[in-house]
């Protein structure tokens, strides 16, 4: 299962399945969701990408929360985590595959967020994207990642069908 590009207008998704947003992360938050609103698109960030309720995120109920109900929102068309880090694996006994499965949609992220695109590719067929993180967009010492990000998820070639 192939998820549909992305155009500007969308909304694009930010979930921390990994670690959380902390504050010296702020500014590079700040300028990613700059560059995707300067293209037309919209940034909604997950309810718990700030919860830090285990000293590097939330509780893994809460992760999964963030990834079904990204999945379950219509207005989102694709989703970024917002970086790496460790216990991702947490969230696989609250995914809801069948969810993900009647709304398929890219999801990117590379390091920890692997174990998660996997798990959904596993159990649902859907192609998922090792690629940067909503963080890394602005945290790097180039645009190179951002350009080809839009680039790839704008590509009709990824539309079911074509």
């Amino acid at each position: 299962m192939i998820p549909n590009s992305i155009k500007p207008g969308d909304t694009i998704g930010v979930i921390a399945p990994s670690n959380v947003i902390l504050e010296k992360d702020e500014e590079y938050i700040n300028k990613s969701t700059k560059l995707f609103e300067d293209l037309g698109y919209k940034v909604k960030f997950g309810k718990y990408v700030r919860e830090n309720t285990l000293g590097y995120g939330a509780i893994a109920k809460q992760k999964a929360e963030d990834i079904n109900n990204m999945f379950a929102n219509k207005e989102v068309k694709a989703i970024i985590c917002v970086k790496g880090g460790e216990d991702s694996n947490s969230t696989f006994d609250y995914i809801d595959y069948e969810v993900i499965n009647n709304n398929p949609k890219i999801i990117c992220g590379f390091s920890d967020i692997t174990s998660i695109t996997n798990a959904i590719y596993s159990k649902t067929g859907l192609v998922t994207f090792n690629g940067p993180t909503f963080k890394s967009l602005t945290s790097w010492e180039t645009d190179y990642a951002f350009k080809e990000l839009i680039k790839r998820f704008q590509d009709k070639s990824l539309e079911i069908g074509v």
